[in-house]
């Protein structure tokens, strides 16, 4: 495809340029520091906080605090209501949302100078996957969609995002002639509507050779919807008009593919990896998280793709990009924002040129939107250094969760994962904690996807050991301040979590199964303990 040629060119000095500067890590972020203290400085929020222009490395990081979102809120809502961004001297193309672990929605600037920063990273990742996966030129592309709640959509009208709005604008209009999904389908009416569209263009594009989501699970919940809407898909391709949702919609003309139709028509609904391979036979490469509590996820979604390699998604967040995988390494994105680290033990901050192998960290950015020193709660590992960059690996989120004071963290779920006897068929979901887990008291269930009558009172008994060994959860059991875990397992219960998330106000398609989560108040429904049964 010439689209896909001219895509592959226009990356390739992107990837020459990461390379060549992987030897000069601490030149290139003394530089980069430099570029966004005149920003800053020239900024309201800037000249309110006192920033100099020619501040060094050393002097930002010693007048500056560690921050989180709640430092900026208020200035970013004010943002929002005046239409500019306060935080840099940068023009601000929209406010993107996001979510964390629970409801509360943020909204991040993207500023012409973020958008930089994060096509100085998307253009080396582009550059290495066609190196490595040259068949990705010979077909189709989807990059998914920057989901969002159905609530959320009126009142972004065409401000909703597609995940190629993260490029120049070269690269977008290019980009943009090899997607299989035109970006129109995120304005449809509702959540539902925009994914039927998607999964109307990706069942009649034949030559789809890369499919990029963010979550494996959002990739399984795909296939899973061909099955439930297949009657439905098969009457839309087959007439090329999309029926009963027209209205909903009306931004997006309608593909036509009786192939495409026959192949629905014909498929019993069961998800199974022949019918994948018949219906994307050119697919060459799937792309999603596989670490950390979406790693059981990524393998079954891999299962059902045989025909396609498959590529872990590097640490990037709507605040900012981390790591993104390029040679079979995950390399920090040197080049796009300024970077620190923090041990989450001590609190000691470290500059990248200072990581040695084998350390756990926080990383700290700072960004073209105006974040400064924004620390985002994931713990990584450096597992190597590429010349003098760091390498990093995601291993889970750091936050950690205390109902009475047991300060549980989702390493320590993982880690007793780790170890479990697992039943045949049972998959882990997460853990979750609840203010109220059953009979009034706070606790932790423990999610399962399998056969309710699935045998776990033993890996109950292994997961409440391994908790037990960390001294405040010990404790508050023994104080009698949490109830016993518990285990729920549900043939749907991936489906459920994710459902709960999206009630809560999470954005669609970005929600990560952690490995451990709070929800607040008394535990949902489908969580509850099942009834005792009534002696005669």
């Amino acid at each position: 495809m010439l689209s896909q040629r001219l895509l592959h060119l226009g990356v390739l000095p992107a990837g020459r340029r990461f390379r060549t500067g992987l030897s000069h890590l601490e030149h290139t972020q003394r530089f980069r520091h430099r570029q966004l203290m005149r920003q800053v400085a020239a900024s309201p929020a800037g000249q309110e906080q006192g920033i100099g222009k020619d501040w060094s490395w050393e002097r930002f990081a010693e007048r500056l605090p560690v921050t989180g979102y709640e430092d900026w809120r208020a200035r970013v809502d004010q943002g929002r209501r005046d239409g500019v961004n306060p935080l840099i001297a940068s023009p601000t193309a929209r406010y993107q949302p996001t979510s964390g672990s629970t409801s509360a929605i943020k909204w991040i600037p993207y500023s012409r100078a973020f958008l930089g920063e994060l096509d100085g990273a998307i253009g080396p990742w582009l550059a290495d996957l066609y190196h490595r996966y040259p068949k990705l030129r010979h077909g189709r592309h989807y990059w998914s969609l920057s989901w969002m709640p159905t609530a959320l959509r009126e009142s972004l009208g065409e401000e909703l995002n597609d995940d190629l709005a993260l490029m120049s604008w070269g690269k977008r209009l290019i980009a943009g002639a090899t997607q299989s999904v035109p970006s129109t389908v995120a304005l449809a009416r509702s959540s539902d509507d925009s994914l039927f569209a998607t999964l109307a263009y990706l069942v009649a594009d034949r030559r789809l050779s890369l499919l990029s989501v963010w979550s494996p699970t959002f990739g399984i919940g795909l296939l899973e919807g061909l099955a439930k809407w297949r009657e439905e898909l098969a009457g839309v391709l087959n007439q090329g008009d999309w029926g009963m949702r027209r209205a909903a919609m009306a931004q997006s003309g309608c593909p036509r593919c009786p192939r495409a139709a026959a192949l629905l028509r014909a498929w019993d609904g069961e998800l199974t990896a022949d019918f994948f391979r018949v219906l994307w036979p050119a697919l060459a490469l799937v792309s999603a998280w596989d670490t950390a509590a979406s790693e059981p996820w990524a393998r079954r979604l891999q299962s059902l793709l045989p025909q396609a390699e498959f590529q872990g998604k590097g640490l990037w967040a709507t605040e900012g990009v981390v790591t993104f995988p390029c040679q079979g390494r995950y390399p920090l994105a040197y080049r796009s924002h300024v970077y620190e680290f923090q041990d989450p033990d001590d609190g000691a901050i470290y500059a990248p040129w200072e990581l040695e192998a084998g350390q756990r960290v926080m990383p700290l950015l700072s960004t073209g939107s105006g974040l400064l020193r924004y620390r985002l709660n994931d713990l990584v590992e450096v597992t190597e250094h590429w010349r003098t960059v760091p390498c990093l690996r995601f291993l889970g989120r750091r936050g950690t969760v205390d109902l009475v004071g047991e300060k549980m963290t989702g390493e320590a779920v993982n880690d007793a994962f780790a170890q479990a006897p697992l039943p045949p068929g049972v998959t882990p979901v997460g853990v979750v904690a609840c203010e109220d887990a059953g009979e009034g008291k706070p606790g932790y269930l423990a999610l399962l996807e399998g056969a309710p009558q699935a045998p776990v009172a033993a890996l109950a008994e292994h997961l409440e050991q391994a908790f037990g060994g960390h001294f405040h959860y010990r404790l508050a059991r023994n104080l009698h301040q949490l109830a016993p875990l518990r285990c729920v397992v549900l043939a749907d219960m991936r489906e459920r979590y994710l459902g709960h998330c999206r009630d809560q106000g999470m954005i669609e398609g970005n929600i990560k199964i952690e490995a451990l989560r709070a929800w607040p108040g008394t535990a949902p429904a489908f969580l509850a303990p099942a009834p005792s049964p009534v002696s005669a």
